[in-house]
């Protein structure tokens, strides 16, 4: 019986053959860890979405009160630090695609720039809260159509003879996700932060809640609900890098 194991266990080790450059160790790395915090944060998103938005609904204030202070605290740190790991990580993978296609420097600088003015015009739009911009489905249809000319430019700019798929796909999709952090950084957390404040402020002396505290609340929650819907088609160009060769080489 141990003959076999250990038969078996030589076999298989004569199968593997392990990369003999470091880069292809690199980037196996990247990608690993890219995945594994991808699916940290996304699935906090769809937590927040799909499950805590109703759950939270269906709570009176003095449960609110005991729930929120220990479950946000703690789902918003993986959510927000897994986006950062996850853009992070894959900003350096992009860019390694990028050294062998074409200069780096120039591509990066041009998608950058178009990715923050997409998010600075989502940023306004999402501002107000009140009147027309409080409404949904307008708010999805700019965001739509901005998610439009962000690919535009993206494919306009930074292709060239030499760009792959994988190059191209990974330029669209990461740069709606840049977009998702920025909205966790720069929207979510920082409303979330405060409303949180207020209802253990609430749940333990009796302070009252502010006003304030509802449009932050909306504005939190159309950002989040934005994330979760622009997760699809990011989720699908990043799948297509690999897998689905329709742009570029």
């Amino acid at each position: 019986m141990a003959h076999m194991i250990w038969g078996s266990l030589v076999s298989f080790w004569m199968v593997i053959q392990f990369p003999d450059n470091a880069m292809a160790w690199q980037e196996i790395f990247l990608r690993w860890f890219h995945f594994l915090a991808g699916i940290t944060w996304i699935g906090m998103l769809y937590f927040f979405n799909l499950v805590n938005v109703n759950l939270m609904k269906a709570l009176d204030a003095p449960t609110k009160g005991k729930v929120i202070p220990q479950l946000m605290p703690r789902a918003l740190f993986w959510f927000r630090w897994g986006a950062v790991v996850t853009v992070f990580i894959g900003i350096w993978y992009y860019m390694i695609i990028l050294s062998r296609e074409s200069s780096v420097g120039r591509i990066f600088g041009t998608w950058l720039a178009v990715v923050i003015v997409a998010w600075l015009l989502i940023f306004l739009i999402l501002r107000p809260v009140s009147g027309a911009l409080n409404n949904g489905n307008l708010i999805a249809l700019l965001v739509a159509i901005l998610m439009f000319l962000l690919t535009w430019c993206v494919l306009h700019f930074n292709a060239t003879p030499d760009s792959s798929n994988r190059a191209l796909s990974i330029g669209v999709g990461g740069g709606m996700g840049v977009i998702m952090l920025l909205n966790v950084w720069g929207i979510i957390w920082p409303h979330q932060k405060r409303i949180i404040a207020w209802t253990k402020a609430n749940a333990e002396s009796g302070t009252p809640i502010p006003p304030e505290s509802a449009k932050l609340a909306r504005r939190a929650f159309l950002a989040s609900r934005m994330n979760f819907w622009l997760s699809i088609p990011m989720l699908f160009f990043m799948a297509a890098a690999s897998h689905f060769p329709f742009l570029g080489k």
